[in-house]
């Protein structure tokens, strides 16, 4: 459901001012689950328009040469025993953090395809463009009570472009991470190399090195309410034996989680853990979750496999649970406050919205650096490409 027709106030938020910072009112916008109950809003079902792929120096590709297959261990009524932390630290090659990447990615496969795209330049300049953790982390925001966030916004040509900031308290965690928590993200990764396979029928080799600079991205497109949406996820692997062969249907997403002995801890699960998972699978089309449960001493027990669109499930009759109806409507009605924010079309100018658990969503206008994303690279390029100049030149970045 959009919900453009909320009337919302308009609070003066007073914020410190930063370098290149620009005068304007801040309108906020709330975020309590109450707001967006009702019925689900119309969701596109995904369509996968291209892919590309990251090498182990974490160069673009603009093929699959990343993507791997799944291939599970033989169900013989035992628990598979993955040992989680072999390899931890000597063969861990981790990506640096410190770059930031921003849309980088997505807009090398945008220039190198743009003029493919069904719909052409006419359907772009209506579309927003953004990473699917993007997406994910508007979708789970109405029941988040931790974690805030940042997204510097951008229009191009009429395109809204949607970039994620790191926070500050982000980046303070980041840089303090401790030791058992890097070695809880390497086990993710190794959970998947054990799962999987560098071609269809081979096994698993979990005698290499872990190196997350390597990534097979998706890019689809969908439709959210009225907003035309082109987007990047990570996909794990595809399952040579699934139904369809036609992505994203064939995509599986893999996840690891501690073993669970109470009805408290599993309660737990379905209401934080299993949002993440079906706001990330759902949005990119993934029907299967298959996680992994690991000991304390980091040693896979069993699998399960979540099914997407069962995942409601588990929470329908928790009155402390999550909807999927508040996340989506939640969604649509932030991205139709960006695009009722984000009129100027100047790619160096640059929309910062801002939220913290517990607080409404506030803007603030920027020019430049620190906050402008959109390369200068790319904003030549599609200007140089136009059938005609535009009225007024835009500014490169």
């Amino acid at each position: 459901m959009d919900r453009r027709g909320t009337k919302r106030k308009v609070e003066n938020v007073e914020v410190a001012e930063p370098r290149n910072k620009l005068p304007s009112p801040a309108p906020s916008m709330p975020t309590d689950p109450a707001l967006y109950s009702g019925p689900f809003p119309f969701y596109r079902r995904p369509s996968e328009l291209g892919c590309f792929s990251l090498d182990a120096q974490r160069q673009y590709h603009g093929d699959a040469q990343a993507l791997r297959y799944y291939s599970p261990p033989p169900t013989n009524g035992q628990g598979p025993n993955f040992d989680l932390r072999d390899g931890y630290p000597d063969r861990y090659q981790p990506r640096d953090e410190e770059i930031r990447e921003g849309l980088d990615h997505l807009l090398r496969w945008l220039l190198d395809h743009r003029g493919q795209l069904e719909g052409g330049p006419g359907w772009l300049a209506g579309a927003i463009v953004t990473w699917r953790g993007h997406l994910t982390k508007l979708l789970t925001t109405p029941y988040e009570r931790q974690e805030g966030w940042q997204l510097a916004a951008s229009r191009f040509q009429g395109t809204l472009y949607l970039s994620e900031v790191e926070t500050p308290a982000a980046r303070a965690q980041r840089l303090a991470r401790p030791p058992l928590l890097r070695e809880l993200m390497y086990m993710g990764y190794k959970f998947e190399q054990y799962m999987c396979a560098d071609k269809p029928g081979s096994s698993p080799d979990p005698s290499g090195e872990v190196n997350t600079n390597v990534a097979f991205c998706s890019v689809l497109r969908s439709r959210l309410g009225n907003h035309p949406l082109l987007f990047s996820g990570e996909v794990d692997c595809t399952d040579p034996q699934a139904p369809s062969t036609q992505p994203p249907t064939c995509y599986v997403e893999l996840k690891t989680s501690k073993e669970m002995h109470s009805p408290g801890q599993w309660r737990s699960f379905y209401r934080h853990k299993l949002l993440k998972w079906w706001a990330q699978s759902f949005l990119l089309g993934v029907p299967n979750v298959v996680a992994g449960f690991r000991n304390p001493e980091g040693f896979i027990r069993s699998l399960k496999t979540f099914p997407t669109m069962e995942m409601f499930e588990y929470v329908r009759n928790d009155r402390d649970g999550w909807n999927p109806s508040v996340c989506m409507n939640f969604c649509a009605a932030f991205l139709s406050f960006a695009q009722n924010t984000v009129v100027q079309d100047d790619p160096r100018l640059v929309h910062l919205f801002s939220w913290e658990p517990g607080s409404p969503i506030t803007v603030s206008k920027h020019r430049d650096a620190p906050y402008a994303f959109l390369p200068t690279w790319y904003v030549e390029a599609v200007s140089q490409d136009l059938p005609s100049p535009p009225k007024t030149p835009s500014p490169k970045v």
